[in-house]
């Protein structure tokens, strides 16, 4: 096998087994992401599993710490105690978020302490007393019961005898003594004992909290603390709204602290309306920015070149660690890249186009194009194979975990590619249906673009969703391949290669009805138009 192709199969793809020194030698930086996340507000990056959350984050966290600013970085997946996380039904969901913040706040005050300690981030002198206090204030608790108190009096009483003989010799005349006494002692003590009945309540004080944070801060180097919150979505559903209006009433308040939440849109709850008690949760837009959203950056079908610039860089990169750690010569540049490790530039491509913008996707197939080229270079069609197994492989398990699921995409595939011959769709902006949100979270369905509209459907908005690459890769160069992007015209033959602009013709005819799918068991009801499924 080739060197290059044993740097394929020796890539890490998943950046939180990698060190520091790793990923910072390996980060591409891709559109404004850097410098928009470097702006001190609080901000969200949105992502699906794969798109570089993580090694964005850690990016951030060295770029700061560059600057001499105290950066930390959560894993919310190693905070959260099953007491806190998935307590019992006995535990109110108020508690087990009550608890579940107080860890986050454990963490926090750990990470900045081993930050300080290891890498001599702050003066300790004068930091360690504030540390201590923000310890003592995260550690509150309350009982919640009754009290009693018991009073207990004791007396011990005794007896001492005592004798004493003394002798004397002398020349002059010797002499003899006795000496006996009898000692009465007597002792009464008396203790008082409180009895708590009840249990404890974890609790927060937000404003002692704020206070605690406020003098920390600053003593931190330039007065800065950036907190990096990665994968929040692993947090249960029902108590994210709960750690979001947690983190807004002690966290967020504090001048000098910059947050950073990197989270998958489909799997986040944030904010709960109540008009009558008020919001429970962070408020987009008001309390923190949807800053980001790595879903919609490298898409090849979004923007081709863009997309596969990207990679090539990334590619690139990881190449040249793997092989420079093993003592051999890597590629110099993208273009003795594409020449040493493919047989044409669009085998590349083809890497690109498979990978649907999701970056941990593309290196899993090049391990797999890279196993089946074995020693030779990688070919459209090592690139067409890899897709495949890693379809079967990586997603194909998780869609079929959910039969609803399954049943609608093969529906999708049947209605878009084999009938339209076509690879992408539109649905109305804010439908809400549940299946379509879990295939995409499991990267077969892809956002290509947001919001775009047409004259004939004025005031109304569409998302452009494409089909994942490995749900036809085995269609290609047969009858059934999808011939375009978007079937915008009145011939068959019509189709587009891009994403249509706004006003862009008729896009009617490309809109999914999700409710013939829904419907598709029931008598025949005439035309049935495009509604939000709960």
């Amino acid at each position: 096998m080739s060197p290059l192709n044993q740097a394929f199969l020796k890539f890490v793809l998943r950046a939180d087994r990698q060190d520091d020194a790793v990923l910072e030698r390996t980060f591409v930086e891709f559109g404004s992401a850097v410098s928009v996340l470097s702006s001190v507000d609080h901000q969200i990056v949105f992502g699906r599993r794969g798109t570089g959350k993580t090694h964005l984050l850690t990016h951030i966290r060295q770029s700061r710490r560059a600057v001499g600013e105290m950066a930390i970085q959560l894993d919310l997946r190693t905070i959260g105690s099953s007491n806190g996380i998935y307590g019992d039904s006995a535990t109110s969901i108020v508690q087990r978020g009550t608890r579940l913040l107080l860890e986050v706040l454990g963490a926090i005050h750990g990470a900045i302490f081993e930050q300080i300690v290891e890498h001599d981030a702050a003066d300790l002198s004068a930091t360690g007393p504030l540390l201590d206090q923000l310890a003592d204030v995260i550690k509150d608790v309350r009982v919640v019961g009754t009290t009693t108190v018991e009073a207990t009096t004791a007396e011990e009483a005794g007896e001492t005898a005592q004798a004493k003989v003394q002798a004397t010799l002398s020349l002059k005349a010797p002499s003899l003594g006795a000496e006996a006494s009898n000692v009465q002692t007597s002792k009464t003590a008396a203790s008082t004992k409180f009895v708590q009945q009840g249990t404890e309540v974890a609790r927060v004080s937000f404003g002692n909290v704020g206070a605690a944070f406020r003098k920390l801060v600053a003593t931190l180097p330039k007065k800065k603390l950036w907190l990096l919150i990665d994968e929040w979505s692993e947090i249960p559903l029902d108590l994210q709204p709960y750690l979001a209006d947690l983190l807004r009433r002690a966290v967020l308040p504090t001048p000098g602290i910059s947050v950073k939440l990197a989270a998958i849109e489909q799997r986040s709850r944030f904010l709960v309306p109540n008009a009558v008690t008020g919001n429970l949760g962070l408020e987009l837009g008001a309390d923190v920015s949807a800053a980001v959203t790595l879903d919609e950056y490298m898409v090849f079908d979004n923007d081709a070149q863009q997309s596969v610039a990207f990679f090539k860089k990334l590619v690139l990169r990881h190449v040249q660690d793997v092989m420079t750690q093993e003592g051999e010569t890597p590629p110099k540049d993208e273009a003795q890249l594409i020449a040493m490790g493919f047989t044409q530039a669009n085998a590349f491509e083809e890497i690109v186009r498979a990978a649907e913008g999701v970056p941990r996707d593309a290196m899993y197939l090049l391990t797999y194009a890279a196993q089946r080229a074995k020693g030779e270079a990688i070919s459209v069609s090592d690139t067409r194979g890899a897709a495949l197994r890693h379809y079967q492989g990586s997603k194909d398990p998780n869609v079929s975990a959910n039969d609803q699921a399954k049943q609608l995409l093969t529906w999708i595939i049947d209605k878009v590619i084999k009938e339209r011959q076509t690879k992408a769709f539109l649905l109305e902006t804010g439908l809400k249906d549940p299946l379509i949100d879990y295939l995409y979270d499991e990267r077969v369905l892809h956002v290509l673009r947001k919001g775009i509209s047409a004259q004939d459907t004025p005031g109304i908005r569409y998302h452009v969703y494409g089909i994942d690459y490995g749900c036809y890769v085995d269609l290609i160069n047969t009858k059934s391949a999808p011939k375009g992007l978007l079937d915008l015209g009145q011939s068959t033959q019509d189709f587009s290669d891009e994403v249509p602009k706004t006003d862009f013709r008729s896009i009617r005819r490309c809109v999914l009805d999700l409710e013939d799918f829904y419907k598709r068991d029931e008598p025949d009801q005439g035309e049935l138009k495009l509604v939000a499924r709960p």
